[in-house]
């Protein structure tokens, strides 16, 4: 064995046995996480439906509410209703972008309705994993009242369930109550920098 790779191993050794110790203090095996994704960067969605993937793999029924896009003919609708209706129920909720419906009643009303089968999703016993996709925008705009999102996800979501929540500029109330937040930072993007627009397989 080489000198390098002798003090490689008594590095890792010693990282192993640190870990080690820390994880005799990691006590909880399971829990029912609320995740926020958030941020300006590219991803949100994508990792949330990441996630959908990893439970259908696992067996695990789950479910998405799409809550702005409407009915945007995307990737992961067309694979989950197409190829998985059985194991992930879709609702899409939204009409689009605030921008292009121009009607804010239309959206508070489109936003109650997905924020309506989203309580019901999460409300069922067989559901493992609920993704609320773009809700965070909703939220941004008032369309749902932040205090009964967050009521309800602390007060109702049943212990063992995952409620994934997406979109930029997440409430500060919803950050509080969550178990796990990441917020996707935005380096350099194609429609920035080069003008590129959204793409199939990448965007959408």
């Amino acid at each position: 064995m080489t000198d390098e790779n002798a003090a490689h191993k008594a590095k890792m050794q010693a990282v192993k046995a640190e870990r080690t110790e820390m994880m005799k203090e990691k006590t909880v095996r399971k829990k029912g996480l609320v995740i926020v994704h958030t941020g300006n960067g590219k991803g949100k969605s994508s990792s949330a439906f990441g996630m959908v993937m990893r439970c259908i793999a696992h067996g695990m029924p789950c479910g998405v509410v799409q809550f702005i896009k409407g009915n945007w003919t995307t990737g992961e609708k067309k694979l989950l209703r197409e190829k998985f209706a059985a194991e992930c129920a879709f609702v899409v909720s939204g009409e689009g972008f605030t921008w292009d419906t121009q009607d804010r009643e239309r959206d508070i009303a489109a936003a109650r309705n997905g924020w309506e089968h989203a309580k019901q999703m999460i409300r069922d016993p067989e559901m493992r994993l609920v993704v609320l996709d773009e809700i965070n925008i909703a939220l941004r705009y008032d369309y749902l009242p932040i205090d009964e999102v967050v009521a309800f996800l602390r007060d109702e979501k049943p212990e063992m369930t995952h409620v994934v929540l997406t979109g930029r500029d997440a409430k500060p109330a919803l950050i509080e109550i969550a178990d796990l937040v990441t917020e996707m930072t935005e380096v350099k993007h194609p429609f920035a920098s080069q003008g590129v627009v959204a793409q199939r397989g990448v965007e959408y």
